[in-house]
């Protein structure tokens, strides 16, 4: 019998659970549950709804029991937020979201005792205000007490792993998000968080990506009707998994896993964390089979999500495609904004933050959805194309063309101007990146799929992949250095 595995991804404003099988040469998918990932502010605050996601888990189980069953399963999430257990795994607090604001100014405090530039030395990862050392880095200095109380500390899918199987362990491509993790050695930096006053006893064993992380909990086979099948640690990184679906047939290949964030990166069989790559601050993160993931953080769509919503709260009905016509229908090149700005990074009325962006820099303002579309479309672009020349100089690689995965592969309008903009070919799919490698790896976990080069062969058998070529390379190279100029990047 072929098997069968429930793959769970957990986005930043949605998740989906997945059965999964491999068949003829090819994974394929089937959705069985999806469902919104609502933050939810309280007393200044924005916190995640862990228990109304746990409970989505619990439905989707049944969901795929009625379905006829799993073999294992396995989750991935966002990276770098946690929860705090103590001695009983009882939740203390409710997790909080990366874009809250507890972490303004936290960074300049960390560097006072330890500069940014050691910090990188020894972890290799993007400076983000977001990234959990800082999160921490706040808890020390505001909620000591808060620490004091914890036993564990475990990240988002680790979490929910541990309601799953009450394992507690870190998978090791979502704790490489956490800027505590030594690449070299593959552990904690425990040095590192003792010179920043965090208990590096709260941090929990690491494992690899494919190990199994224990059984379901029999309380909640009985209770779900469903086997006590393995829940295996997949790449519980969402991009971790992404990565491993690109359908790539070099060892070298460029990636953008393109959702609420852009990852723009390549893979690499050990870290680079030199000066060069420091400035550029390009992060290394665990990937699967030990490699590598040397990337770049951007904004991404979230600007694009975010500027919906705002217009929805204005009681305009107005989809994605209509953004995408209004901004095709608009002229070219009026005005930039650096997609990464700290001014995009909270929810809020991100159209008029654009147009305070364009003010501020003496720039044409856009005053339309398409003419501030076209400007987030034209910047996110630019951006990709300073990073593709940055990694191409720190790797000393050239590279043909770039994968585009995850959800971007369904914005043909941002496909094609990253092939203008790059000058290069892009090649755009699988559309559901994250659940397919989040299967992928168990199928390897569980002997269905041989090693992750036949997994990648698979995916790209099982898609039809689309291609862009570039058309209009010179258009974007003559306004290439405005775009530094003014964005501040020169």
């Amino acid at each position: 019998m072929t098997k069968r595995v429930l793959a769970f991804d957990f986005g930043a404003s949605s998740g989906r659970a997945m059965l999964a099988t491999c068949q003829d040469g090819k994974i394929s998918l089937q959705e069985i549950h999806r469902f919104s990932n609502d933050p939810v502010p309280v007393n200044g605050v924005l916190y995640w709804d862990v228990l109304r996601l746990w409970f989505e888990i619990r439905q989707s189980i049944t969901k795929a029991v009625a379905q006829g069953g799993f073999d294992s399963i396995g989750l991935d999430t966002w990276g770098v937020d946690f929860g705090l257990l103590d001695k009983k795994g009882q939740l203390l607090a409710n997790p909080v979201h990366y874009r809250d604001t507890r972490t303004e100014g936290i960074p300049e405090d960390v560097f006072q005792t330890l500069p940014q530039e050691e910090i990188y030395r020894r972890t290799g990862t993007q400076f983000m205000r977001i990234n959990t050392l800082y999160q921490l880095a706040y808890l020390v200095k505001e909620e000591p007490e808060l620490l004091e109380r914890t036993d564990t500390l475990l990240l988002t899918p680790d979490l929910f792993g541990f309601f799953l199987t009450g394992e507690k362990r870190a998978e090791y491509t979502i704790a490489s998000t956490t800027n505590l993790l030594d690449p070299a050695a593959g552990d904690w930096d425990r040095e590192l968080c003792r010179k920043l006053g965090i208990p590096d006893r709260i941090l929990p064993p690491i494992i690899q990506p494919g190990e199994q992380l224990g059984l379901l909990r029999p309380e909640l086979c009985e209770e779900l009707g469903c086997e006590r099948v393995p829940v295996i640690a997949i790449a519980c990184h969402d991009t971790a998994s992404a990565v491993v679906s690109a359908p790539a047939s070099a060892d070298d290949f460029v990636y953008i896993s393109c959702g609420t964030w852009s990852l723009f990166g390549t893979e690499l069989n050990t870290p680079l964390r030199d000066d060069r790559a420091a400035a550029a601050n390009f992060t290394n993160e665990g990937g699967f089979g030990g490699t590598t993931r040397f990337l770049k953080n951007i904004m991404g769509l979230w600007l694009i999500q975010e500027s919906r919503r705002q217009w929805i709260r204005e009681g305009e009905e107005v989809t994605f495609h209509m953004l995408e016509q209004e901004a095709l229908a608009s002229r070219p090149f009026s005005s930039f904004i650096n997609v990464d700005d700290p001014s995009f990074e909270t929810p809020g009325n991100l159209p008029r933050r654009v147009q305070e962006y364009c003010r501020r820099t003496g720039q044409p303002v856009p005053e339309t959805r398409g003419e501030i579309m076209r400007c987030i479309y034209e910047s996110l672009a630019m951006k990709y194309h300073r990073t593709f020349l940055q990694l191409q100089e720190l790797t000393g690689k050239t590279y043909p063309a770039i994968h585009v995965v995850g959800g971007g592969t369904k914005d043909p309008l941002l496909c094609q101007m990253t092939a203008d903009a790059c000058g290069v070919p892009v090649m755009a799919g699988p559309i559901e990146a994250t659940a397919t490698g989040n299967a992928a790896v168990q199928l390897m976990s569980l002997g269905e799929v041989e090693n992750l080069r036949q997994a990648r062969e698979m995916v790209a058998r099982s898609i039809d992949l689309k291609q862009y070529q570039p058309v209009d390379q010179a258009s974007w190279d003559a306004h290439y250095d405005r775009y530094l100029t003014v964005t501040g990047q020169k």
